[in-house]
Parts: C-alpha cells; structure tokens; sequence
C-alpha cells in the first residue's frame, strides 16, 4: 500500500487547501500516493469478521471408513446363493437371488428378503458390512461370496454458498465444524478448509471468493458548523477516489466549506498518520485528478464547515441563553404591568 503525501504538492504552508491543524511534520519526502488516472491496485486481501466467503465444494465423496447410516443405500452382490429351479415360481426365484440396490432401513438394518433375512449393518464401515452380510449368510449357505460398494455416496451435508466470517475468526461449516480462515488470504483460507474437509471427505476440491468485503472501510465525516460530525462508512472495493466517496453522500453538506477538504490516513509504521489536502474545486469544476487520491482503507474523508457559518453558530450557542432569559425578564415585566394596570382599572370603575 502506498502512503505518504506527493513530493511535488506545489501549494504552500499556508494555503487554503491545508487544513488550519494539519501538523508540517508530514509535509515531509514521501511516496506518491496515488489519486485518479494513477491508482494502484490493492494488496492481497486478508479476511477478517465480518467478510462473506463463498464457498464451493466441488465434489462431496465420503471417505471409505465412514460408518453406515440408516437410509443410505448399499449396493449388494453374492455369489453362491441357493440354487434355482426353473421349476420353481418367479418370486421364489428372485429371492434367491441377492444382486441388487438395498436401502438400510430406519432400524439400522438390511432387508435380504424373507429367505435370507436382515442383518445390522448400520454403524458399520462398508468392509465391516460386508464381512457381516457374509457370516449372516454362512448360517443358510456354504460358501457366500459377498461383494458391497455405495452406488452413490455423497456427503452428509452440502456446504457450498455463503459463509460469514465469525467474531471469532471461523467460518461455520455445520456438522463439519468451523475453521479459522481470519488473517489469511483467499488462496490459505481454501487450502485451511481443503484440509479440514479431508477429515470427512475423499479428497475434497474447494473454491473460496469473497463475497462481501466487509472488513476494509473508510470513512468520510463531515463537520456540522459547530452542531456535531455526521460519520458514513463505506466499504472500499479498490477503486474509490474523493470524488467517489463525496458522491457517495449526495455531494458536500451545505455547512461545507469547499477549502477545507482532507484526508487522514493511518499509518501504523510510524504511529502517525499522513494528511493529504484535497483541492475541491479543482476536482469538481476543473476535472482535475491530482488530489483526487485514491481511497484506501482506513481513510478518514474529513469535510469540515464553513467557517462563517462555524461562526454564526458559536455565537448562537453563546447568545441564545442569554436572549432566552432577557425574553423572559420582558415577559415578566409585562405581565406584572398588565397585571397592576388591570387592577388599577378594576379598582376605578368600582368608585
């Protein structure tokens, strides 16, 4: 990120465009920093709460050791069965034979068919199973050869779309737990969940994008003329320059004053922070772009009012009490000679 303030700012010390407490220390040899027709693209962004992350799973194949539930569907194929007779029924026939799609019922079992029976296979892993159907058919058969794979064996739970970032720094994944993605890029936080994933998936393939940038903001405030500061807070795509931001709000507040326009950035490597002065008429009547900077996050915009109409607002506040409490002594005294004028007049007309 490039900070600092331009090394050719032609305007003095005392020029109009600087705001009255901008310390001269950092007026010092600094980078450019860049304004319009001369942006600078971001750095690598790094998530924080609040963000959205998007996130996709591109395949969910459960790992091979995870055990069986009830409802999942089981493809089963034995060999060495009963022989059959073309003598015998059809259905008979069919039971026989056990080569087929079976769904593991709400009990945890496997319906063989009235020849063979069920078998508890829920809870099982897939090879466990397997060697379960076997010895529950050694008990009608000889010698059953079993064979059992999943046809379709996908996730528990589908995880793809948007995920907020948490106050803690993860994002919630539901029954796969959360992972902590704060600090890290888009590329780290998809190899972090990538990895937690290989936990409960084959192999899992995950894209991650930011959804909403919502941790990187600036902020323009605007002087009310002596009756307060009115805050906005934007968050910042990396393309935003003054101009943008003043738009932003429906242009400069009438209380504004069009000379008195910066802003103060951040600068953690020094404690400080850097001042850049902005020209507002230059900008909006000459189309100039030499302070009209890029916003970056953590900018303050700072628009502060006119400073007659800073003025005539000081003296309100201060006069104001004082023009209330005369108003009330000549309603006081009013009142009073009404009052006293009255009897008077009442007392005359009784003689």
């Amino acid at each position: 990120m490039l900070v600092g303030l331009q090394d050719d700012l032609s305007a003095p010390l005392d020029s109009p465009f600087l705001p009255e407490a901008m310390p001269t220390s950092v007026l010092g040899h600094c980078a450019t920093p860049p304004r319009e027709l001369a942006k600078v693209s971001l750095p690598t962004y790094i998530i924080e709460p609040p963000d959205i992350l998007l996130i996709e799973v591109d395949k969910y194949v459960r790992l091979p050791t995870d055990p069986l539930e009830p409802l999942d569907q089981v493809l089963v194929r034995v060999r060495g069965t009963f022989p059959q007779d073309e003598k015998e029924d059809e259905l008979v026939r069919e039971f026989k034979t056990i080569n087929g799609i079976y769904r593991i019922n709400n009990d945890g079992t496997l319906d063989l068919g009235p020849i063979y029976g069920s078998v508890a296979i829920a809870g099982l892993t897939p090879e466990q199973a397997r060697s379960a159907i076997e010895d529950h058919l050694k008990r009608k058969v000889t010698a059953p050869q079993v064979s059992l794979s999943l046809p379709e064996s996908p996730a528990r739970q589908q995880i793809s779309g948007e995920h907020l970032v948490q106050p803690d720094g993860t994002v919630a994944l539901g029954i796969y737990g959360d992972v902590h993605v704060v600090g890290l890029t888009r590329v780290q936080a998809k190899d972090a969940i990538e990895k937690h994933l290989a936990g409960y998936m084959l192999s899992p393939r995950v894209d991650v994008s930011v959804y909403a940038y919502n941790s990187k903001v600036y902020y323009v405030i605007t002087d009310g003329g002596g009756y307060g500061e009115q805050v906005y807070r934007f968050p910042v795509t990396g393309n935003e320059t003054v101009l943008d931001a003043i738009s932003l709000i429906n242009g400069l507040p009438p209380v504004a004053s069009k000379k008195h326009i910066w802003i103060a950035r951040p600068s953690p490597e020094t404690g400080g922070q850097q001042v850049l002065p902005v020209d507002w008429q230059a900008i909006a009547q000459g189309g100039s772009g030499q302070t009209n900077y890029q916003v970056l996050p953590g900018d303050r915009i700072y628009v502060k009012a006119d400073h007659w109409i800073a003025l005539d607002s000081f003296v309100a506040k201060v006069t104001s009490p004082f023009e209330r409490l005369f108003g009330f002594t000549l309603l006081g005294n009013r009142t009073v000679r009404d009052l006293q004028f009255g009897h008077r007049g009442i007392g005359g007309t009784g003689n």
